[in-house]
C-alpha cells in the first residue's frame, strides 16, 4: 500500500470517527471494580495478532490454557506479518476492528489516538497489578499530548552492551574499554597485535557497517551515550539540541575517523552490510562490538565452531560518567482499544484484566517456557530447562510474540549456558542505566513531514566526515545545512510542544 493510499484511509477513518461521541475515563476505588464485576463466564474477546511462522492449529493446547487462565474465549485473527500495517489501516477506515488492536507508535496512529478513535487507559493501569508493577518509562514512552491510549507490548528498554573476545582482551593485557581513549588503545591493539596468534594481520578490533548510525539501534547513539552523551535529543537551557551537536557524539565520529585513516576499519564500511560484519565476528576475525546483550550467547556459540577456544564475554556499556545505555521504545507494539467496537467502561476495564491476566504466573510461564513435560522441565535447581525448542518455536512462539510479557517476570528462571544468563542479566540490569530520547512523544509537524529526509543528509554527511571527505569546517557547515532545510524547525516544534506539555503537569 502506498502512502497516499495510508493516508486517503486514514482520512477516511477520521470522519467516520466525526460521529462518534468520546467516552469519558476515570478510576475506581478499588481493584475489583475496576476489573469489572465479572461472573464466571469466560469472556469472548477479538484481538488481532502478527503472524510470526505459521499459524497455530485452532484450538490448539496452548490457546485452550491461555484461555483457561485468563479466563476468556479468544477470536484471534491472524495477519501475515509483512501485510500486518496495510491490513489495520483497512481496518481502521473501514471502522470494523477487534476489541483489541495491536499498533505501532508512528504519525499515522498518534494521528488516530488524537483523534478519539481510541480508549484512553492512563487513568486506569494503577488497578492492575501486573501492568502497574512494570517500569514507568514502558508508559511515558507512548504518551500522545501526555495521554496513554493503549497498552505497551513490552521490550527490553536498554538493550545494548558490550560484546567482545575476552580471550583477545586477556591475551593483549587490556582492559573493556571505558573512555574514547581506551576504545581507540583497544582497537589499534586488537586490529594490529595478532589477538588470534595465526601470524597474519586478518583481524579488526570493531567491523562499521553501513547503516552504523540509522535507527534507535544506532552504533554512534549507543556509544557517545556510553560515554555519557544524549541520547537521540538533549534539552539544553530549554531547547532541543539534536545528538550530533554535542561533544560525546563528535567525540565518537572523530574517533572513527582516525580509525578509518589508520586503516585500523574496514574502508569498505560505506557499503558493508550489518549481517556480513557479524560474520567476521562468528569467523575469528572481530574482536568487539556494541550490540544486544543477549547476542553473545549465540555469538559464542557461532565462534566455537570455528575457535573451539574461543572466549566470548559481555559487559555493560561503563563510561566516565557511570554505566549508561541508550534507551529505546521498549515496546514491540501497542494495544489499543477502539471505541467503536468496545461501548463501556466496564468492558474496557475487562479487557485491561485480559492484559494484565496474561503477566500471571500461569499465563507468563506458559507464554516463557511452553507446556511443562512437553516444551520444558524443571530442573532440581528449579530452573527452566527446554526440551523441544522446536515445537516451543512452533507452537508457543507465535502466541509469546504478540502478548505481554517480561523474560523472567512471573516465571521461572531459565536454564541456560553461563553467557546466556549472563546476557539476560546485564539488559535487566541496563534498565536501570537507560538514558531516555527527551523527544520521543513530542509531535513536530515537519518531522513527521520531513524527518527520514533530513536524517539521511545528516547520516550521509556523518560518513563522509569518517571518510576524509568532509572536514571539521565541512561537516559543522552540514549541520547548518540540516537547520535550514527544516532542522531548526524540528527543534522549534519539539520545544514549543514540550513547553504545552510541560504547562499540563
Amino acid at each position: 500500500m502506498t502512502q497516499k493510499s495510508r493516508k486517503a484511509l486514514m482520512a477516511a477513518a477520521l470522519a467516520v470517527t466525526t460521529s462518534l461521541t468520546a467516552c469519558g475515563g476515570g478510576t475506581s476505588d478499588n481493584k475489583q471494580q475496576a476489573a469489572g464485576k465479572d461472573n464466571n463466564d469466560p469472556m469472548p474477546i477479538s484481538i488481532a495478532f502478527a503472524q510470526v511462522g505459521d499459524i497455530p492449529g485452532k484450538g490448539g493446547e496452548v490457546e485452550q490454557l491461555l484461555e483457561k487462565y485468563t479466563n476468556t474465549k479468544l477470536n484471534i485473527q491472524w495477519i501475515p506479518g509483512a501485510a500486518y500495517d496495510d491490513k489495520v489501516n483497512v481496518m481502521i477506515a473501514s471502522n470494523e476492528m477487534p476489541q483489541l488492536l495491536k499498533l505501532q507508535y508512528t504519525p499515522n496512529t498518534i494521528s488516530a489516538m488524537q483523534s478519539g478513535l481510541f480508549w484512553e487507559v492512563g487513568p486506569y493501569l494503577k488497578d492492575y497489578k501486573n501492568l502497574s508493577a512494570q517500569n514507568q518509562q514502558f508508559f511515558d514512552n507512548i504518551l500522545v499530548d501526555g495521554k496513554m491510549y493503549g497498552v505497551p507490548i513490552f521490550s527490553e528498554i536498554a538493550r545494548a552492551a558490550i560484546v567482545y573476545r575476552k580471550d583477545w582482551l586477556d591475551g593483549l593485557g587490556l582492559k573493556v574499554p571505558k573512555t574514547v581513549d581506551d576504545w581507540y588503545n583497544v582497537i589499534k591493539a586488537m586490529t594490529l597485535n595478532d589477538p588470534d596468534k595465526n601470524g597474519k594481520n586478518d583481524t579488526y578490533g570493531i567491523v562499521l557497517f553501513k547503516k552504523y548510525n540509522e535507527g534507535q539501534a544506532s552504533l554512534l547513539t549507543r556509544f557517545a551515550v556510553g560515554l555519557g552523551g544524549p541520547n537521540k535529543w538533549s534539552i539544553v537551557n530549554g531547547s532541543f539540541e539534536p545528538e550530533f551537536t554535542s561533544k560525546e557524539y563528535n567525540d565518537v565520529l572523530k574517533l572513527f575517523k582516525r580509525l578509518y585513516d589508520e586503516k585500523l576499519l574496514n574502508q569498505d564500511f560505506a557499503v558493508f552490510d550489518s549481517t556480513e560484519a557479524d560474520k567476521l565476528f562468528d569467523s575469528g576475525r572481530a574482536g568487539i562490538k556494541i550490540a544486544v546483550a543477549q547476542t553473545g550467547k549465540s555469538q559464542q556459540d557461532r565462534l566455537s565452531k570455528v575457535d573451539p577456544k574461543g572466549v566470548v564475554d559481555v559487559e555493560p556499556l561503563d563510561g566516565p560518567k557511570g554505566i549508561r545505555v541508550a534507551g529505546q521504545t521498549g515496546n514491540s507494539g501497542i494495544y489499543v482499544i477502539p471505541k467503536s467496537t468496545v461501548k463501556t467502561e466496564d468492558e474496557v476495564k475487562k479487557l485491561l484484566k485480559f492484559l494484565d491476566s496474561v503477566m500471571e504466573p500461569e499465563a507468563t510461564t506458559l507464554l516463557q517456557r511452553g507446556v511443562e513435560g512437553k516444551h520444558y522441565v524443571m530442573t532440581a535447581d528449579k530452573k527452566a530447562e527446554f526440551t523441544d525448542l522446536s515445537a516451543f518455536q512452533r507452537e508457543v512462539k507465535p502466541f509469546r510474540d504478540n502478548l505481554l510479557q517480561i523474560e523472567g517476570y512471573n516465571s521461572p528462571p531459565l536454564k541456560d549456558t553461563p553467557i546466556g544468563e549472563k546476557g539476560t542479566m546485564v539488559a535487566k540490569e541496563n534498565t536501570k542505566y537507560s538514558v531516555g530520547n527527551p523527544a520521543l512523544t513530542l509531535n513536530s509537524a515537519t518531522y513527521s513531514e520531513r524527518g527520514k529526509e533530513l536524517e539521511q543528509m545528516i547520516w550521509d554527511a556523518q560518513t563522509k566526515y569518517i571518510m576524509g571527505k568532509l572536514d571539521d569546517a565541512g561537516w559543522q557547515a552540514e549541520i547548518e545545512k540540516w537547520k535550514k532545510a527544516g532542522g531548526s524547525k524540528i527543534m522549534d516544534e519539539y520545544k514549543a510542544d514540550y513547553e504545552k506539555m510541560s504547562k499540563k503537569k
